[in-house]
C-alpha cells in the first residue's frame, strides 16, 4: 500500500527574516479539511511564520484566490488545501486537472504555491492523506510552499528600485561607473 512507504522528505526550511502565508482552502469535504489546515499551520507556526486562512467554494476556486491575493496583498507564499473525490461523472478530471494545472501556471510565473489538494478515488483516501498523525498532505503543501519561499529569497532577494525603472546603484550608464565620467 502506498500509504506505509518510506520516503525522502527535505529537511525543514529554514529563515532569517519571517515569512508570512496564505492557506486557501475549499471546505467542501470539511472535516478533510480541517485536518489538512492543522497541518498546514503546524508546519508554518514550526518556521516562525504567520498565516492567514481563507475558505472558497471549491477546487476550482482556489487558484482565482491564490492570483487575487497576489495582486491584491503581500503574501510571501500560497498554501492550496481542498479534496476532490472521484464520483460518477467526468466533473472529478476537469476539476482535478484545471485546479492542478492552474496552479501550476501561477507556480511558473512566480509564485510560491504549494498544491495540496487531493484528487482521491473515495473519502477513506482522503482521510488518511489529510491526518496530520498520517500522510499529513496538509504539512507537506506547507512544506513545499516554505522550502519556494527560500529558493527564492536566495536566488531572488528584494529589488531596490520600484516599477521598471532601477534603482541608480542597480544599474550602469556606458561611460560613467557610479557616478563618475570614465572618458
Amino acid at each position: 500500500m502506498a500509504g506505509h512507504e518510506q520516503h525522502y522528505i527535505l529537511p525543514r526550511a529554514e529563515f532569517e527574516r519571517p515569512v508570512k502565508l496564505l492557506i486557501v482552502v475549499s471546505p467542501y469535504y470539511k472535516d478533510i479539511a480541517d485536518n489538512m489546515v492543522a497541518g498546514a499551520i503546524a508546519e508554518i507556526e514550526a518556521v516562525g511564520g504567520t498565516y492567514d486562512v481563507v475558505e472558497v467554494p471549491g477546487a476550482l476556486e482556489i487558484p482565482t484566490a491564490v492570483g487575487i491575493a497576489e495582486r491584491l496583498s503581500n503574501f510571501d507564499g500560497y498554501v492550496a488545501l481542498g479534496c476532490v473525490i472521484r464520483g460518477e461523472t467526468t466533473h472529478y478530471d476537469t476539476v482535478c486537472n484545471d485546479s492542478s494545472r492552474a496552479l501550476q501556471l501561477l507556480g511558473l510565473q512566480g509564485l510560491c504555491i504549494g498544491n495540496g489538494i487531493l484528487t482521491v478515488e473515495n473519502r477513506k483516501q482522503a482521510e488518511v492523506r489529510a491526518d496530520p498523525k498520517d500522510q499529513n498532505k496538509g504539512g507537506g503543501a506547507a512544506a513545499a510552499a516554505l522550502h519556494l519561499i527560500a529558493l527564492a529569497r536566495k536566488w531572488g532577494g528584494q529589488r531596490k528600485g520600484a516599477g521598471f525603472v532601477p534603482a541608480t546603484d542597480e544599474y550602469q550608464l556606458a561611460g560613467f561607473a557610479k557616478g563618475k565620467d570614465l572618458a
